[in-house]
């Protein structure tokens, strides 16, 4: 007969590929139960794996059938997103577990549509997405989410997020006109992204992805101190005058204490349609260089490649539009580390704490 410490030290042979960690040590393994030759377990996951669950189900039975007297073996992987720490003296969000900001230092570098992909990706591997579009001054996210609508309003007070390619989508791109300029000073502009933020009725968002505008301004300033972020990816090109305004972004970050959770590299190398030469266009490695001169997370590198602008361009992004090509596991391997670098992180127990009400009744 097996027993539940033969099979617990079996499946300690079984590695998270993303953490490097085994299931049993990190109390991912729960409600075990052997029954003759019949043993049954679960594993929850803190971040979306959707296309890994079939794979690490195999692993997880194999290891349990080379336990003597296994005959068979269930096992249930689900995946459960919690909340996690954000800045001190922020207000809460309801509905919206995990904030993730997607800046760069300058324009023009491909933020948009990393922030796009991203969003696609992690709801691709089962996650529950939404999308903010904080480019109050050129909004990109209605065209690349192809979405020509004017968000509804049940209340008259807020508004319902628009969706498509199941991801919940808010711009300010859906209320004015497409050639309508935004000739606002900074105070009009950041008021209008904390309305757009938090008077949409966001449904139940494991991450809300922010597309943030470029540059460390006004309205940055005001995001990175007002809205709840658990954390910020960086997207850079490899040229010295992106990385040196990307580096810009990381220290805004790092003064308001948002964590960085990691640095994409964009149009890192560029291959030649016809013929197949590799050029370094902006130059070789300068993302991964930053990132080990400021010990973070190099999540990728990105191609300049003519297909990722006109997939944006005509609405259906790479994830969408190419599920299963190079670029788009690319995107979604990015997804997955900035999910698994927020699961590993400090849990947000503000919930947990008690409210504190006073009375006149004695």
């Amino acid at each position: 007969m097996p027993t539940q410490e033969q099979l617990l030290q079996a499946l300690q042979a079984v590695t998270d590929p993303n953490t490097g960690k085994d299931f049993v040590s990190t109390k991912a393994l729960r409600n075990l139960a052997v029954s003759g030759g019949d043993v049954s377990f679960e594993v929850e996951l803190g971040y979306p794996a959707k296309s890994q669950i079939p794979a690490l189900r195999r692993a997880l039975i194999a290891a349990a059938k080379g336990v003597p007297g296994v005959d068979n073996v269930s096992v249930n992987i689900g995946t459960q997103v919690i909340a996690h720490s954000v800045q001190r003296g922020v207000q809460l969000m309801p509905n919206v577990k995990n904030i993730i900001a997607v800046a760069s230092g300058k324009g023009g570098v491909g933020k948009s549509t990393t922030a796009v992909n991203l969003a696609l990706a992690l709801a691709a591997e089962g996650a529950s997405v939404g999308l903010l579009d904080a480019d109050i001054y050129g909004p990109s996210q209605p065209m690349m989410m192809g979405i020509d609508a004017r968000p509804e309003s049940e209340d008259g007070q807020t508004m319902e997020p628009l969706e498509n390619y199941g991801v919940q989508v808010m711009s300010i791109g859906f209320l004015v006109a497409q050639d309508e300029a935004m000739i606002w000073r900074g105070p009009m502009a950041t008021q209008a992204l904390e309305q757009l933020l938090r008077q949409t009725n966001w449904k139940d968002l494991d991450y809300l992805i922010v597309d943030m505008p470029p540059g460390t301004g006004d309205i940055q300033l005001t995001l990175s101190q007002r809205v709840p972020m658990t954390g910020a990816v960086i997207v850079t090109t490899p040229q010295d005058i992106a990385l040196l305004d990307a580096k810009k972004g990381i220290k805004m970050f790092e003064k308001v204490g948002v964590p960085i959770l990691g640095i994409v590299e964009n149009m890192a190398v560029h291959v030649c349609s016809n013929c197949g030469h590799v050029e370094h266009i902006f130059g070789a490695d300068g993302g991964r260089k930053m990132a080990a001169e400021y010990g973070m997370d190099y999540l990728g590198a990105l191609p300049l490649d003519l297909q990722i602008r006109l997939q944006a361009d005509s609405g259906k992004p790479t994830v969408v539009a190419d599920p299963d090509g190079e670029v788009a596991g690319i995107y979604k391997a990015v997804a997955r580390q900035v999910a698994v670098g927020i699961a590993a992180k400090a849990k947000d127990f503000s919930a947990k704490f008690p409210t504190i009400t006073i009375s006149k009744n004695t």
